[in-house]
This record gives structure tokens, sequence and C-alpha cells, in this order.
């Protein structure tokens, strides 16, 4: 681990972190008492991302924050290059090298329809094309036993026809790898061999879990951006380096973890929703402060809203994850460990628009950070999320991007009048539409992390962060009846906040087939001992201070296809309690499924969770002064507020806002990244660390 005694430059040191996404760049960092340790304060920035060179943005934001690179103790870095160069199709060509009579795996795909009554669904088109997915005699069978060693004979002319093909990287899968992967193994180190300048992935490197065609498809992505992001990573690094950081970066993952560079650039697809993963996890550490460890999390940003369920404190995480899933595409698959997130392309930059029939919808075109909605200026010629809150008196124009901005009405009204006009409504009509859907769209996003997963929203409480959770929270909230919304402190720049919470994190996931019974118990310890070994031998110096570790199985029902995740019950000698294991999957199961069965009980997956623990900064309490409320009243103005209809809210500077205060809707508090919309009925209180706690007035039925 990275930790300089103290600044070079004599200033305090600083614990940094920065979030790249779609429309700006965030930055938080707070400063270390040298002597004690403890975050003295924390601060945050917000500004411009710079697609391509996303790093600039990063640096653009330190120096407009006044974050002297010098200064720096850690840094963890969280980016969408790896989502953005997947779905906007900006990798490199690459070529896939398997198993004999399997080229077709990639196209083959599964014949899961994405809605069960559409049978006119189309199956993605495969990132490689078939002329680039070439054979080699080999075999290994399900039982890991290699009955054909790999062909090498006909490597060289594989390689000479991707050459001539220009492709950049190597995927490798073969057959059964999960279980032994020498013959893997074996060609890609051929392969670097024949041709060093390659960037060369193999299955097993990526992951050790079975499905053929969900480890295809992963070391294949993960090959695709493999160039981009090793050069993202590495410029960032350089130009820290250059600007005087002693330390080297962190990398966020998507297992809601960091990982040094070097394991970041080994397997880029684990940072494909790196961003989101750390704002879950600070949801779930801020939730356990302050005894609320069932949330329903929601993040809105630029370009899209994201949302999962914490039950309990605990982040659910997957290797079932998916890109570009949506009702009229089963998308594709990544076998990596996601925290269960569904995204929905709804943000501020969201464009309006209809379609042939007249019908209106909202994203999941964005207007990104350039141009950006209409009211920046700066050639936006659609309507967006954010130009239709600030048309119904939402958002303060005064303070319109931070007041760094005033915004371009006319500009709005150029965007506005021609979607308006084909539709037949007055701008505000259609600015209410806007939000109606945009806060439709978000509600059935939330419903499939909650309702279509056996939970009822009102056992839960909302947790609303990013540029754009507080103005839709209140309204989402009444739509699922949760009885409370939490806004917290900085929740603008919350994902990154998350990123100076999580530690070095490690999971290790290995498919292997077992009936489970009692005296299946040693042979359980015996498999995740090796994990535990493995883990140990990857952290190398950074397990010098401790690596803790959590175990999982993954179950099913004698005969099932899927299975269900469930933590091993187990004593302080290591020994496994295996009928209470068996007795938890019966419980998780019913809770997902609502049923249980008598059947046998099989593991599927063994995963073990490593993690080495990273001083993390404590979440400093707002200060009381004992000014009342009224010091925080700014002007009065009309807001729209949609089913309650237009109102004269009160208007609070929420900068001024103290611990215990509050106030009730129709109301806005407004800092400068963050407006907070309360609907008419409904109570605001501040607690100590200055979170937003609104308790809506229903009752429940």
């Amino acid at each position: 681990m990275q930790h300089p005694v103290q600044s070079p430059s004599g200033r305090p040191q600083l614990r940094v972190a920065s979030d790249v996404g779609g429309t700006f760049t965030d930055l938080v960092f707070c400063e270390i008492d040298p002597t004690t340790g403890a975050a003295t304060s924390i601060r945050t920035v917000k500004s411009d991302t710079t697609p391509p060179d996303f790093e600039v943005g990063v640096l653009n934001a330190m120096a407009k924050g006044q974050v002297a690179a010098q200064d720096m103790a850690f840094f963890a870095h969280g980016s969408t290059v790896v989502i953005n160069a997947v779905t906007e199709r900006k990798g490199v060509k690459t070529g896939l090298i398997t198993t004999k009579g399997f080229r077709d795996v990639l196209e083959i795909a599964r014949g899961n329809r994405p809605d069960l009554f559409n049978f006119n669904f189309r199956k993605p088109k495969p990132f490689v094309e078939r002329h680039l997915r070439l054979e080699i005699p080999e075999r290994t069978n399900h039982k890991g036993e290699i009955t054909l060693e790999a062909d090498l004979s006909g490597l060289p002319a594989i390689l000479d026809h991707f050459r001539a093909e220009g492709v950049r990287a190597v995927a490798i899968a073969f057959l059964h790898a999960y279980a032994n992967p020498l013959n893997e193994a074996c060609v890609a180190a051929e392969v670097r061999r024949l041709w060093p300048e390659v960037s060369v992935l193999a299955s097993h490197e990526i992951s050790r879990e079975w499905r053929e065609y969900e480890r295809t498809s992963t070391v294949v992505l993960s090959a695709y951006v493999h160039p981009i992001a090793e050069t993202y990573i590495e410029n960032l690094e350089r130009k820290l380096a250059e600007a005087g950081s002693p330390v080297r970066p962190y990398m966020m993952q998507s297992n809601g973890g960091i990982a040094t560079v070097e394991a970041a650039k080994r397997n880029p697809i684990a940072m494909v929703e790196s961003g989101p993963a750390s704002g879950i996890f600070a949801a779930a550490f801020l939730g356990r402060m302050i005894g609320a460890p069932n949330l329903i999390v929601l993040d809105v940003g630029g370009t899209t809203a994201k949302c999962a369920l914490i039950e309990q404190g605990e982040v659910k995480v997957t290797t079932e994850y998916y890109v570009e899933r949506d009702r009229k595409t089963p998308g594709y698959p990544i076998q990596t460990p996601v925290s269960e997130i569904v995204e929905i392309g709804n943000g501020g930059g969201s464009i309006a628009w209809a379609d042939a029939g007249g019908k209106l919808h909202v994203g999941p075109q964005s207007a990104g950070a350039s141009p950006g909605p209409a009211a920046y200026g700066r050639g936006g010629e659609k309507p967006t999320t954010t130009d239709a809150n600030l048309v119904l008196g939402r958002i303060d124009p005064s303070s319109f991007v931070g007041g760094e901005l005033e915004p371009d009405w006319a500009a709005v009204d150029r965007a506005f009048s021609p979607l308006g006009a084909e539709l037949g409504l007055s701008r505000a009509e259609l600015a209410r539409g806007i939000v109606r859907i945009a806060n439709a769209n978000m509600v059935n996003a939330l419903r499939l992390v909650s309702t279509n997963k056996g939970y009822d929203p009102r056992d839960f409480v909302l947790m609303a962060f990013g540029g754009g959770g507080g103005m839709h929270a209140v309204a989402l909230a009444e739509d699922l009846r949760v009885p409370r919304v939490i806004v917290p402190v900085n929740s603008s720049v919350f994902s990154s906040w998350g990123m100076l919470l999580t530690d070095l994190r490690r999971d290790y996931i290995q498919t292997r087939l077992l009936p489970l019974t009692a005296d299946q118990a040693p042979g359980l310890r015996a498999a995740f001992d090796d994990l535990r070994r493995q883990a140990l031998a990857d952290f190398g110096d950074d397990a010098a201070g401790g690596v803790g570790f959590e175990h999982f199985v993954d179950l099913r029902y004698q005969g099932q296809e899927h299975t269900v995740k469930v933590p091993v019950p187990t004593a302080d000698d290591g020994t496994i309690d295996v009928p209470a294991l068996i007795a938890r999957f019966h419980a998780a199961h019913e809770k997902r499924f609502t049923y249980r069965l008598d059947n046998p009980v099989q593991l599927v997956t063994f995963h073990a969770i490593a993690t080495v623990a990273v001083p993390k900064p404590a979440l400093p309490k707002r200060a009381v002064t004992g000014a009342g409320i009224e010091a925080a009243r700014l002007p009065s103005r009309e807001v729209d507020f949609d089913r309650h209809g237009v109102h004269l809210a009160a208007i609070y500077d929420g900068s001024r806002l103290e611990p215990g205060m509050t106030l009730a809707g129709p109301a806005v508090v407004q800092e400068p990244s963050v407006t907070l919309v309360i609907s008419p009925g409904h109570v605001l209180t501040v607690d100590e660390y200055g979170d937003y706690v609104i308790d809506l007035s229903f009752e429940r039925d």
C-alpha cells in the first residue's frame, strides 16, 4: 500500500478520488491530519468531462480545486472509458482463437428472449466477425482432464491472418478452460512469443466460471477494450506523475473494490461499472452509519440512471451482468463480479423525442458533456430532462450549473418549439411530460431491483444521489410508496466519495460441481483454502497489512439451471457447517422464487472475496451555529410539482441548513450542484452529517 509519511511540500496530505462520468468529472478530496491520520475536511469539485482524453478532465478538476499532485497520499479513480468503448464500438479489432468446432459460440449465443412474448428479437451481433474467429485442435473435458493437447502447428498462419486483417487484440477461449487452463495458457504464451506487440487475453485469466458462451463473450469484450483501457490508465498515471504525484493511482472496479493499475490493465472489463459501484458501496456505508441498512439506491447522472438494492447493509454482487440488455435485445454477457445494478439511459442530458406514432420518449440518447442540454448554450438542439426541470422552475436560473452559466433561454425555446408543435403541447406541458416520462422510466428500473425480486419497496429507504437524484427522488418514492428518502451530503459527487471508502478487493470464483452433503465439508474447506493461497500470492506486498476473506457459494436444486448465491457459515477454526448452509439456501431460494423443494442441493461455484483494508476518512458532522431556518431562506418562486400542481415554493440555500432544522413542502433546497424538490405535504429534516431526510406523508396500506 502507498502511504507517504508526509507531503513533500510540507502541506497536509490529501486523499483524492475522481469519477469520470458521461457529462461531468467529479473530484472529492480530504486533508489528512499528519499526526492522527484523520480527515480534517472534505471538499468537492465538478468539471466537464473531456472525451476522448478523459484524463485531461481529471487534471482540470484538480486545478479547479487547487489540488496539488505532490500533496496526494492516495488517489482512486473510476471511469466510463471501458463501458463507453463497448457501447460506442470504439474498441480495437479483435481476433478469437478457440477450440476446433467452436468458432460459432458467439454467433449461436443463447436463445433467451428478453421479452417472453417477443419472437422477433434478434441476437446481438458478435464483436468478432466470423473470419476472425479461428480454431486450434485441442480438448479438455468437463472434469478438467486434457484429452488432446493444443496443436500449435497452425498458430503462425492464424497470427499472419490476424496481422493482415489489422487485428490489435487476441482473445483465447477453449472448452472447459475454467476447469483446467493448461491448453489455453500454452497457446497464450506462444502467441505472446510470436507476436509480442499484440494484446493477448485468455479466458482463464478473466473468468474461472463455466458457461462457454458467457466466458467467451467476456474475454472477447475484455480484449476488445484492452488496448484502449491500457493506454488510458498509462496516460493518467504518467500525467499524474508529471504533475508531481508521489503515489500511483488505484482503479475502481465493478465489484466495489479498488485495484492496482497493473491488475486493472490485466483485466480491464472488471472496470465496466466502476463509477456506479462506488456510489452503491458508499450508500451501504452511509446507511450503516445512520441506521438505514435496507436501501433502494438511485444514482442519476448526466447520461444514465443506475439503481440497486442493499439489504442489511450488504451490496449484492453477481457475475450475471449484461451490456446493452433491454426489452428488445438480450445484450452481451460479461462474466465478471459486478454490483447488481440496473442501468437505464435516463439522466439530466437525456434527449426527449417523439416516435412515428406521436408518442413522447426520453432517452436513451444523451446530449452528454458536449454540446450538453440546450440551456448550456453550447449548441444543444434537442430538449433534455435538465432543460425540462429548468422550464418548470425546479432549477434556479440564477444558480444554473453552480452559478457558472446563465441559461440560454433562446436555445431552450428553439429546442422545445419543434417537438412541442409536433405533439401539440405548450413548452410547459412538454416539459411536464418529459419529467413525467423520465420518472416513469426510473420507477420501472427501481422495480426491477425490488418488487421483481421479491422485495417490498415500503420496507426500504430510497437513497438518491448524483447530480439529478434529488430532483426526482421524492416523486419516485411517491410512486413506489417508499416512506423515506435520503439525499446524502455531497450527493452530486457521492460516487467519488465512495472511492475513498473502498478497500483493495479481488474476487476468486471457481466452478466445481459437487453434491452438497455433510461429508463434503472437508472438501469445501480445502477448495476455499486454495483460493485463499492464490489471493495471498496475488496481493503480494499489499497483503502485509492483513487480508480479510468472505466465502460464498452458488447453489441450486439438483436438476435446476441457475443458482442462488449464499454466504458460507464458517466456524472460527475454518469448519464449514453444511446443514446450516443448506438451510440458508432453502430460505434464499424461497425469498427469490417464492418456493422451496425437497430436492438434493448441488454446489456449482465457489466464490471467495479477498480484501485489504484501506484507511478511510470519517464523515465529519455538520457544524451547528444556532441560526434559525429563516437564515437559509431565499426568495420564493413558482415551481411546477407535476401531479401536485404549480405552487409558490419556499426556496432554501442548502449550504446554510444545519442539523435539526426541518421544513415542509412545497419547497426546493438548492446547492451549487444539487437541487432537491420536495412536494407538498412532505417534511425534510437535516441530520447530524448534513444529509437531507424526507419523510413522506402517506400511510402504508
